[in-house]
């Protein structure tokens, strides 16, 4: 059984503390995800909750993976991310890409996609499912980019498949409002910024999805700016906002106090968030 560190993820979590104004901790994201991946990572094998497909990017092949070294407050897989020593079983490389390739041959999908949680996290797992995916299909990889930032090489690795794209979802426009979403020490943010600069060096085709629910329009603004002096083509950004996927995420921003600007229901997602 593999061991974790019982004050991160038994209940109440660090983040349920957080929430409560208990103590004055919030964790270091690259620490939290050493000791997740250690939990939902077994040799080469990984932590899947479900394989589906769904109707994101006009549709995709989905693996829902578990385990994450944020804590977004406005996540829908809250509760595995929190618990991921109780949640998904773990399959290997060429089990998650057949069943990827499988559903995408019977759907007619041409993308491909590890989500739910944070792909990034299991290094040699995920650059085994890259290997063994069909270049006919892209493989979008959606991460929040704090281990592609913390390591120089991460981006260097995943340069060496042409049909991958990044899609790198920032937690908010400040390192402020990244530590009140994410309960993560402010510099997490920081290391986002670095996984698109690093991304950029090593030529990976990406872009910078921003979640703008809880950020002002200036804020938003001054993001895009800053992410213009990184390189000019990160200046348009995708816009990310809030949606109640559970009833879980309304409960938890009440109880953290925190307040919105925009938000929606699952069957009224703007369609160029789809």
């Amino acid at each position: 059984m593999a061991s974790y560190h019982k004050g991160l993820f038994e209940s109440p979590s660090v983040y349920d503390y957080y929430l409560l104004g208990v103590g004055d901790t919030m964790f270091d994201p690259v620490k939290r995800a050493m000791e997740t991946a250690r939990i939902v990572c077994r040799g080469d094998e990984r932590r899947y909750s479900r394989f589906r497909p769904a109707r994101f990017y006009g549709g995709i092949a989905t693996a829902d993976c578990v385990g994450c070294c944020l804590q977004c407050i406005f996540c829908w897989s809250y509760e595995s991310v929190a618990r991921p020593h109780q949640s998904g079983k773990f399959h290997s490389p060429r089990e998650v890409a057949r069943k990827l390739t499988g559903i995408a041959s019977k759907k007619g999908f041409r993308q491909v996609r590890i989500s739910g949680s944070e792909p990034t996290l299991a290094k040699e797992h995920l650059l085994q499912v890259l290997d063994l995916m069909p270049k006919e299909l892209e493989f979008i990889l959606e991460t929040n980019g704090i281990l592609i930032g913390y390591d120089d090489h991460y981006a260097e690795a995943l340069a060496r498949h042409e049909n991958l794209y990044v899609r790198v979802s920032l937690k908010g426009t400040t390192a402020q409002e990244f530590s009140r979403l994410t309960g993560a020490n402010p510099a997490g943010f920081t290391l986002q910024l670095q996984a698109l600069e690093n991304l950029m060096r090593a030529v990976v085709a990406s872009h910078a999805a921003v979640m703008v629910s809880f950020s002002s329009v200036e804020n938003i603004d001054a993001l895009g700016k800053r992410l213009a002096r990184i390189a000019r083509e990160l200046e348009e950004i995708e816009i990310e906002e809030l949606v109640f996927f559970n009833p879980g995420v309304e409960k938890r921003l009440r109880k953290a106090g925190i307040n919105y600007r925009t938000a929606y229901r699952p069957d009224s997602i703007p369609p160029e968030q789809i």
